[in-house]
């Protein structure tokens, strides 16, 4: 999202104080609403900023509500009873996290962190409910968040459960950030991408620990499949991180 005017936050973040003058619209589900619904929205919206690491809710905790991210991105996170912790998956901006539990009247599936600073906009469980039930719009685009989220779940399971091994897990993910940096498929040019993630982090997405991530990122990067330049992370050989998928 974007706005009008230029509100500057601790976290160096343009806040984003108005749904209607948000040029998300177009490609945010829950901002490309009519605008009675939209300032519906506005009038029930509670904004906040965050930093790094902070928590908008946390797995099994009762849902208080749902919170659609204008900025940054968070991670989905859900953990074992021995500790273990695994990514479910990154939210993006103009995502709607913890709908499920709030149309269920369950708890939260998971946990939601902030990974870089953000901004996101808070509404009540029984505010959202209500707001779906009186703009049909509003109750549909909640079906197609629903959808996404279904469909996160199942390649979620296919990079943690199909791939077999932790190398190919770790080239499935590249090869994913790759494509969604606007990768032509037949286009075999190096690609940049920001990688936001620590190497704990990478870890939790693919089921692996650090030092093997570690290992691993070292080694594409020693036989030319990738290279560094801080938070960068470029793809050079795509072939080569295919054929690790057996494409």
């Amino acid at each position: 999202m974007a706005m009008a005017a230029s509100v500057i936050s601790p976290y160096n973040l343009n806040i984003i104080d108005s749904c209607l003058t948000c040029k998300g619209h177009d490609s945010y589900l829950f901002c490309s609403l009519s605008r009675p619904a939209l300032q519906k929205l506005e009038d029930l919206k509670s904004v906040a900023v965050y930093p790094r690491g902070a928590v908008l809710f946390v797995e099994g905790q009762a849902c208080r509500g749902v919170f659609i991210l204008c900025q940054g991105h968070a991670k989905l996170l859900t953990s074992s009873r021995d500790g273990k912790t695994v990514i479910l998956r990154i939210a993006q901006p103009g995502e709607v996290l913890g709908l499920s539990a709030a149309v269920a009247g369950r708890p939260y599936l998971a946990t939601a962190e902030v990974i870089e600073p953000a901004q996101a906009n808070f509404f009540r469980t029984e505010d959202f409910l209500h707001f779906m039930r009186e703009y049909d719009e509003a109750a549909y685009h909640a079906a197609e968040v629903l959808s996404y989220d279904y469909r996160s779940a199942f390649d979620a399971m296919r990079t943690l459960g199909i791939s077999h091994s932790v190398p190919e897990r770790l080239a499935r993910l590249i090869l994913e950030w790759g494509a969604t940096a606007g990768r032509d498929a037949k286009n075999q040019k190096p690609v940049s991408i920001r990688v936001p993630f620590t190497h704990e982090e990478i870890a939790e997405l693919i089921g692996a620990s650090r030092e093997t991530v570690t290992r691993l990122l070292n080694d594409f990067k020693r036989k030319e499949m990738i290279c560094f330049n801080g938070s960068t992370l470029t793809i050079l050989d795509w072939a080569a991180l295919e054929k690790l998928l057996g494409c």
